[in-house]
């Protein structure tokens, strides 16, 4: 009866907590869903996405196949963008490496923020001796000069394709996302409302996840989102240097074989100049929409 009765008691309680949590998630999806600037940075988002990976299935031919073409073809009507010194047609390498640089960068972006919301939840809720180790290993992380030693890394591995080329981006991209969440959640922890879930007898991952977590939506979005844009814009700069996958094609690696071939100087702007453009719209894209989420984040922000 004891048993039975308790049960009984806090069923009311576990329905509370969801319908609060469910609640706090529609108000965040209705602050998403009315941001102009938000909005417009993922039907950009979108738009390209599909440019990639729809388009490139609807090719007739293998972008990387060598000599099919002409070498060294102004865009016409049958190449719009051209061919390389290969024969290959740029614009079906640009649809691949549109395809395999969001890839990388997805991954990378979902790898670190995963592991950084942990940390950073971890670090921050927890604290003391907890608090300390995770945040000097974060801070290790952040003041290492990631550059040269990605440079290091992709010399070593002896096969580096997409996976592997996200995998090696991934080792520094919680940092950032884990010292942002950790700071947050030291603010958040010290508010009534998560006294009042302690003295209800929540345990610390409840209270991480049903209190706290609903509140750092936005931030995780927006340190996702940043994360995208950093991974393809570092991608592409290990890529021009030539450490990039060699058995496929992304937007950093189009732009290395260029250099390799001298595009620039031998005056072919349809080669070198479309990736450079696709790489400024997918950042512009994802900048509007890390925008868009600081301004729902912090309505000051936001113009009147």
């Amino acid at each position: 009866m004891g048993l039975s009765s308790m049960r009984k008691e806090s069923l009311p309680i576990e329905r509370s907590r969801l319908g609060a949590f469910t609640r706090r998630a529609k108000a965040v999806l209705k602050e998403v869903f009315s941001n102009n600037k938000l909005k417009v940075g993922f039907i950009m988002l979108v738009v390209i996405a599909l440019m990639g990976v729809v388009g490139r299935r609807m090719l007739p031919y293998d972008p990387l196949a060598a000599g099919i073409f002409m070498i060294d073809q102004p865009p016409n009507p049958k190449h719009i963008l051209g061919t390389d010194s290969l024969g290959r047609d740029i614009f079906a390498q640009l649809l691949l490496g549109i395809e395999n640089s969001l890839t990388i960068g997805f991954i990378v972006a979902i790898i670190g923020t995963v592991v950084g919301s942990t940390i950073g939840f971890v670090a921050g809720y927890y604290g003391g001796i907890v608090d300390a180790v995770l945040r000097s290993i974060t801070d290790i992380f952040l003041v290492i000069p990631m550059l040269p030693l990605l440079i290091l890394i992709s010399s070593f591995v002896r096969v580096v394709d997409i996976w592997m080329m996200a995998m090696i981006l991934s080792i520094f991209a919680w940092a950032w996302p884990a010292r942002q969440i950790r700071a947050q959640v030291l603010s958040l922890k010290e508010r009534d409302f998560v006294y009042m879930a302690k003295l209800s007898g929540m345990g610390s991952m409840e209270i991480i996840f049903i209190e706290l977590m609903p509140h750092m939506f936005q931030w995780m979005g927006a340190n996702f989102f940043n994360s995208v844009v950093w991974a393809i814009l570092t991608e592409a700069g290990v890529e021009f240097l030539g450490l990039g996958p060699q058995n496929t094609m992304t937007l950093g690696m189009i732009l290395y074989w260029a250099m390799y071939h001298a595009a620039v100087f031998r005056g072919m702007w349809w080669w070198w100049v479309p990736p450079i453009i696709m790489i400024v719209l997918i950042a512009v894209s994802l900048y509007l929409i890390h925008i868009g989420l600081d301004e729902i984040v912090n309505p000051r922000l936001r113009r009147l």
